[in-house]
């Protein structure tokens, strides 16, 4: 085994090297502190591995994002979102018994508890979808309390999975029409899985919704392009909380709140939002080039780079690609767009983004095809959590199934007072 040597002080540590399927290397530093005392300081942990995983590959510098070695393009073409919910919780594509398994349990879970349905009831029209996502999903737990972690059961475990995945749906949909007033749509067992969502989102007795064949295909590829990610902010919350063995529903909704943050889920509303203000604002392309570039600008640009890809990343160009020929194909001349492109024409020719990597992002392009899909800007997070749903699923079970398990436990460096007391009485 190959091995570093770390010299710290008077001792020369040896670390085993870990190398990777994809030829990836690591140092491992699991017995670091045990053996001299030390630890490593990696603020933010963008250096470090917490776990080996076979879900998930993304190589930043190449552009390249895989799911259980099988390339995103190609999942973004040719599969539907549920035979990639399955790839990634089970590990492999479901043979024809096993999809019709899958499917049934997925139709059979797809409605909510009466009782959980009275939650929305109660909750202020205001109230953002994210937290009644979060805040429902986190009640699982109470209506369906048979857990994975107490009986270690793979049924248990496959029926907690299409639990999440079909229920998460019905309820994104639900606090959507709670938003805007309008009763709720149940769920029908004639539709498939993204056809059923579209019709409980935009489906009324005033004006019935036709399920488009297109808008069910750009429905399953959104979902795939957002199904996994790597050991992101929202996946190792949902792992670093369920390695207390606490449920995967709680686990789950502890993703759902980090990938709120506008740091991570919440990015592609902050580009239609940069987007609209450029547009209100009549802001030239130059200018906003020229005030992205300055620090001292109050001008945020949103969209570009990103903390892995050092290149393009490889769903942007699905997505710019698909929002141009929905758009095409329905002769719909959006300023939005038409801003999105120019924009990224020019940071294209420019040395600043050049030099740093800062090309377009997923979210450049998704929040888009989102708008004009018909979605407003407050659920485009929850559709997030919706693809996200499957890999937050496998990540966890991944975790639990790792030999040795280990609670996530990181530590620190203490630079506070050395020593303080209690203030005496005035």
């Amino acid at each position: 085994m190959e091995k570093a040597k770390l010299h710290l002080e008077s001792q020369i540590i040896e670390l085993p090297i870990v190398t990777g399927t994809m030829g990836e290397k690591g140092i491992d530093i699991t017995n670091l502190r045990n053996e001299s005392g030390f630890i490593t300081l990696d603020n933010g942990y963008q250096n470090t591995g917490s776990c080996k995983s076979s879900i998930t590959f993304v190589d930043g510098e190449k552009g390249i994002l895989k799911y259980r070695g099988v390339d995103i393009s190609e999942l973004a073409e040719k599969a539907m979102f549920t035979e990639v919910a399955y790839l990634l919780i089970n590990g492999t594509f479901p043979n024809a018994e096993e999809k019709k398994i899958f499917s049934t349990q997925l139709t059979e879970n797809s409605m909510l508890h009466e009782d959980m349905i009275k939650f929305f009831h109660s909750v202020p029209p205001t109230a953002h979808p994210m937290a009644i996502l979060s805040t429902m999903v986190n009640a699982m737990s109470i209506f369906y309390p048979q857990y994975f972690v107490e009986q270690q059961n793979d049924d248990v475990y496959k029926l907690m999975a299409a639990r999440l995945i079909s229920k998460i749906r019905t309820i994104a949909a639900f606090s959507y029409k709670k938003s805007i007033g309008d009763p709720f749509v149940y769920p029908r067992h004639d539709l498939r899985y993204c056809g059923n969502f579209l019709n409980m989102m935009f489906h009324s007795p005033v004006k019935p919704y036709e399920i488009s064949p297109e808008a069910e295909r750009l429905m399953n590829m959104l979902l795939i392009l957002h199904a996994d990610h790597e050991q992101n902010c929202s996946t190792s919350t949902v792992r670093l909380v369920g390695s207390s063995k606490v449920n995967l529903y709680s686990s789950v909704c502890a993703g759902i709140c980090a990938l709120w943050g506008p740091l991570h889920g919440g990015a592609n509303q902050e580009v239609i939002e940069m987007l609209e203000h450029i547009k209100k604002t009549n802001m030239s392309i130059k200018s906003v080039i020229e005030n992205a570039k300055d620090k001292n600008s109050t001008f945020k640009l949103s969209g570009f780079g990103h903390r892995v890809y050092k290149n393009f990343d490889p769903r942007m160009k699905i997505l710019k690609k698909e929002a141009q020929a929905f758009l095409a194909k329905r002769k719909i001349s959006d300023p939005l767009m038409n801003i999105a492109l120019e924009l990224e024409e020019a940071a294209l020719k420019d040395d600043f983004f050049i030099e740093r990597g800062l090309y377009p992002n997923v979210d450049f392009y998704s929040g888009i095809l989102y708008r004009e899909m018909g979605f407003p800007t407050d659920m485009f997070t929850v559709l997030f959590a919706m693809g996200r749903m499957p890999g937050w699923i496998a990540q966890w079970k991944e975790m639990h199934d790792s030999v040795p398990f280990k609670i996530g436990r990181p530590r620190q460096i203490y630079i506070g007072p050395k020593e303080a007391h209690y203030p005496e009485s005035q």
